[in-house]
């Protein structure tokens, strides 16, 4: 590479891991363009921090220098930036390309291709539904409890995978399924771990189950796109071939709307980070609102389900904090999630939000988007909490996932 090259770095996935005895990072690309990887020592890490597209190689040579006391030479840099480009981990003509052919590939497969078989379920139908059952099964009868909510219009259910999770999903998927079943448009509003800027990001794709296909309401989507621009809400469009959150949804729905004519509109949804740093609220943010317009219109009449697909805290050394989560730290999170959830069940959007934004996301809450924009399209409305659980994340029980899940009237 030529020293006039000023290398940027894409937002890649960083893993530990141990080579030859030795400890390393192993970087790898989220969205799977790439099966290839790069393994580097912890020491370079401090260097791929610099690779943001305005730097050249000698610019890069000092301020690394100057950061760790450590040169490196061109020969290095050379060979660096070649890996990391091989690997698709660098925003340059060789990432764009592949980007665009595998999005042209996505957009005429003849359907979304699952992610998650392999590791949260079965292909087979039968087997699934087997699956499915017996977490039903397992759950205590659910008698005579009066019901908090009225007819279910809505729920929050977790996109963990399903052997952690699977109780969870069974309460509320349970309480919901009559509803399911007379549905004919289902909102799936997922977490878009890989988002860029993008609040919204569509597909026109159906969706591939156990079950089949599960159609894409394609005139919703052109709604949708139609209120918010369309290259705004298919720029990241390819996040759905690799995301699992609105996937984990998508089988519990098909699971239980078998032999209906229910169609899907998957909605993957960006980071609300940006409103916790800069003080805002989302609901003064003009985008969400043309959002929840258009959604509204474009299913006036149709019975319409709309699902929150959205894990709650992420924490311990796994998610980077310094400490483990013993019994008072867990206490504490449950008590924090208590609260958020009482907020979500009270249909209290900002509220929930404020709450997020207060603690600086301390927690790191990945469903308070869908979730936020959940509450939004439902408007007046009350929930009934049917589960909750801490999910263990690391083979020590340091760190933990929560999840919950709410019906909602």
């Amino acid at each position: 590479m030529a020293d006039e090259t000023r290398p940027k770095l894409r937002k890649v996935q960083a893993s530990p891991d141990h080579q030859h005895g030795q400890p390393v990072v192993v970087l790898s690309d989220p969205m799977r363009l790439s099966e290839h990887a790069v393994a580097l020592p912890p020491q370079v890490i401090p260097l791929l921090e610099l690779f943001d597209g305005t730097r050249d190689f000698p610019t890069l040579e000092a301020a690394f220098e100057l950061r760790t006391g450590v040169k490196v030479g061109p020969e290095y840099l050379d060979s660096l930036v070649s890996a990391l480009d091989e690997a698709l981990l660098l925003e340059s003509e060789h990432f764009a390309r592949a980007y665009g052919d595998a999005v042209e590939r996505f957009r005429t497969a003849p359907f979304r291709l699952p992610t998650m078989v392999e590791a949260t379920y079965q292909e087979n139908p039968e087997l699934m539904e087997r699956v499915f059952e017996e977490y039903t099964d397992g759950l205590p009868d659910e008698g005579e409890t009066p019901r908090a909510i009225g007819e279910v219009r809505g729920l929050v259910s977790p996109h963990i995978d399903y052997q952690r999770g699977g109780p969870v999903y069974a309460q509320v998927w349970r309480r919901v399924a009559e509803a399911v079943r007379a549905t004919e448009v289902a909102l799936v509003l997922g977490t878009n771990h890989c988002s860029g800027q993008g609040l919204i990001t569509l597909t026109r794709q159906s969706y591939s189950t156990p079950w089949g296909i599960l159609p894409t309401a394609v005139e919703v989507v052109d709604a949708v796109a139609s209120a918010l621009g369309e290259d705004a809400v298919f720029e990241d469009e390819l996040n759905h071939r690799s995301e699992h959150s609105v996937e984990a949804s998508a089988v519990w729905l098909h699971y239980l709307a078998r032999g209906g004519a229910c169609q899907l509109v998957p909605i993957l949804c960006g980071s609300f980070q940006r409103f916790i740093e800069e003080g805002r609220r989302p609901g003064d943010d003009d985008e969400i609102f043309r959002f929840v317009d258009s959604v509204r219109e474009s299913t006036a009449g149709r019975r319409t389900l709309v699902v929150a697909s959205g894990d709650l805290a992420h924490v311990g050394p796994e998610f980077g904090d310094r400490h483990p989560m013993g019994e008072a730290e867990r206490s504490e999170l449950s008590n924090a999630d208590g609260e958020l959830m009482a907020l979500i069940a009270a249909g209290d959007a900002e509220g929930a939000f404020q709450r997020v934004q207060e603690d600086g996301d301390r927690w790191r809450i990945c469903g308070i988007a869908p979730i936020y924009l959940a509450l939004r399209l439902l408007g007046d409305t009350r929930g009934e909490i049917t589960g909750y659980a801490q999910c263990p994340a690391d083979h020590e029980g340091a760190s933990f996932v929560s999840i919950c899940g709410i019906a909602l009237g």
